[in-house]
C-alpha cells in the first residue's frame, strides 16, 4: 500500500508547498494540455527537464515518484505495447507472425510512454505538495465562475473534501487487513503475477464490508450536517483562506512560456 499516493501529503516548506493550490491545479491542467503538443524528442526532453526541476524544487524524495509509477506499470505497458504493434504505416522494422513493428509505431509508442510518465510525475507533485482539503477548496474556487451556468461549485468542493477525508481511513483498513492475512500465512509478494492477484482476493471482501460501514458513517455525517442547518457556501466564513501571490502568477506565466516554446518546437 506504500505505492498509493492519493490523499497523501508530504509536509515541507518548499516553493511548491507555499504556492496557492489554485495555481498548482491550474498549472497541472496547462501542463496536461502542453503534453499533447510534445510529439518529438526535443519537446519531450524539455518536459522531462521541467519535471526534474519541479522535483528538485519540491524537495521530495524520488521514491515517492517511483512508487507512484509502480501502481501504473500495467496500464503504461499495455498502452505502449498497443501503440507499438497497432499503429499502421511507416517502414517495417520487425515482424513476427501477426505482430509488426514500424518506425511510425515505435515513435508513437515512445510519445505515449513519455506522456504517461510525465502525467504521473506532475500529478504526484501536486498531490504530495498540497493538502487534500486545500485541493478541494481550490477546485471549488476554480469552478466558481461556472455558477453562471448553474454548476454547483460549492457542492462539488464539499463532495471532494468529504471523499478525500475517508481515503486515509480506507488505506488504514487495507493495511490492517493485509497484516491480518500475513499473520495467517499469506504472502502477497510471492509467485507470479496471477498468484499475486489471487492473493489479493482475501483482502477485497473484508475491505468491501469495511467500506459499507464507512458509507453508513458518511450518511450519519450528512444527517448531522442537515440537523445543524448546513447550507451552501453563500455567505459562509472560511477557516482556510486562499491567497494568490506574485509567486503563483510567475509560475503560471512560466508554464505558459514553456508551452509556447513546445508549441513552436513541435513542427
Amino acid at each position: 500500500m506504500n505505492s498509493m499516493i492519493l490523499g497523501r501529503y508530504v509536509p515541507g516548506n518548499s516553493i511548491l508547498h507555499r504556492m496557492d493550490p489554485r495555481a498548482k491545479l491550474l498549472g497541472l491542467f496547462l501542463l496536461i494540455v502542453i503534453l499533447f503538443w510534445a510529439n518529438n524528442v526535443m519537446t519531450n526532453a524539455l518536459l522531462f527537464l521541467l519535471a526534474l526541476a519541479f522535483i528538485l524544487i519540491a524537495k521530495i524524495p524520488f521514491r515517492f515518484f517511483i512508487n507512484g509509477l509502480k501502481s501504473m506499470v500495467f496500464i503504461i505497458a499495455f498502452t505502449t505495447l498497443f501503440q507499438l504493434f497497432a499503429t499502421p504505416g511507416g517502414k517495417t522494422l520487425f515482424q513476427f507472425y501477426f505482430l509488426t513493428v514500424t518506425d511510425k509505431g515505435l515513435a508513437q509508442a515512445g510519445v505515449i510512454f513519455c506522456r504517461f510518465i510525465l502525467i504521473v510525475v506532475f500529478s504526484t507533485i501536486l498531490t504530495l505538495t498540497t493538502t487534500p482539503l486545500s485541493l478541494a477548496d481550490a477546485v471549488e474556487k476554480l469552478l466558481t465562475p461556472f455558477k453562471i451556468i448553474k454548476v454547483p461549485a460549492h457542492e462539488i468542493g464539499l463532495m471532494l473534501s468529504m471523499s478525500l477525508r475517508f481515503v486515509p481511513t480506507l488505506m488504514d483498513d487495507t493495511i490492517r487487513i493485509m497484516n491480518a492475512q500475513r499473520a495467517r500465512g499469506v504472502d502477497f509478494g510471492e509467485g507470479n503475477l496471477f498468484e499475486q492477484m489471487k492473493a489479493i482476493i482475501p483482502i477485497l471482501i473484508p475491505l468491501f464490508v469495511s467500506s459499507l460501514n464507512r458509507f453508513k458513517r458518511a450518511d450519519a455525517l450528512a444527517i448531522a450536517m442537515e440537523a445543524r442547518g448546513y447550507k451552501s457556501g453563500e455567505g459562509r466564513s472560511r477557516y482556510r483562506q486562499l491567497k494568490w501571490q506574485a509567486l503563483d502568477s510567475i509560475a503560471i506565466l512560466s508554464i505558459v512560456a514553456v508551452g509556447t516554446i513546445i508549441f513552436w518546437l513541435k513542427y
